[in-house]
């Protein structure tokens, strides 16, 4: 069995336990972890992870933020100049975080009853945008309108309570669940 096919069977068991509703917001996102050389053979099973989801009685909504970034500089006023001067980009991030949370916080006020599952797509492509992109921060600014859970594809590692995405030097903390496979 496949380290992915392991991973949707961890999933699939621990999407099935019963939900405490009294967690803190933190406590709702799953983080589902996978070496970063498996991000395409997890993407084949989205379908997998969402079966398991329906199996065990909760809603199932999937957010694709992989090309969240290219949506954003396309549709900027100084995308010109940015390409121009890579340089000045960085100054600019905040404006794509602030873009990329009103982005997740819509989906999440669409699509999030206590009882649903948001799983989001794409932690990885926010990778080396700059030091104020980082899935940490995302989730820090969108968790106080998480319904149900949230489900993280992370690939990354996770140690204790330290994530690291695509394994940058630098982790952080964070009081997600981890899901892995069962041994991992």
């Amino acid at each position: 069995m496949s380290y992915v096919d392991e991973l949707v069977d961890s999933y699939r068991r621990y999407v099935s336990l019963p939900w405490t509703s009294n967690l803190a917001a933190a406590q709702r996102v799953w983080m589902a972890i996978y070496p970063p050389e498996h991000e395409r053979r997890l993407r084949l099973h989205i379908a997998e992870f969402e079966a398991a989801t329906i199996g065990a009685r909760h809603g199932w909504h999937l957010l694709d933020i992989t090309t969240s970034f290219e949506k954003w500089m396309a549709a900027h006023d100084y995308r010109d100049a940015y390409f121009e001067d890579p340089s000045l980009l960085e100054s600019a991030m905040t404006g794509f975080m602030d873009s990329l949370e009103g982005d997740v916080v819509a989906f999440l006020g669409e699509h999030s009853d206590a009882s649903d599952v948001v799983a989001i797509l794409g932690a990885g492509t926010l990778f080396g945008l700059g030091s104020s992109v980082k899935v940490s921060a995302l989730l820090e600014r969108v968790s106080g309108h998480i319904g149900g859970r949230v489900l993280v594809f992370f690939p990354g590692e996770h140690e204790g309570n330290s994530y690291r995405l695509l394994d940058a030097r630098d982790g952080w903390n964070y009081l997600a669940v981890p899901l892995k496979p069962i041994g991992s």
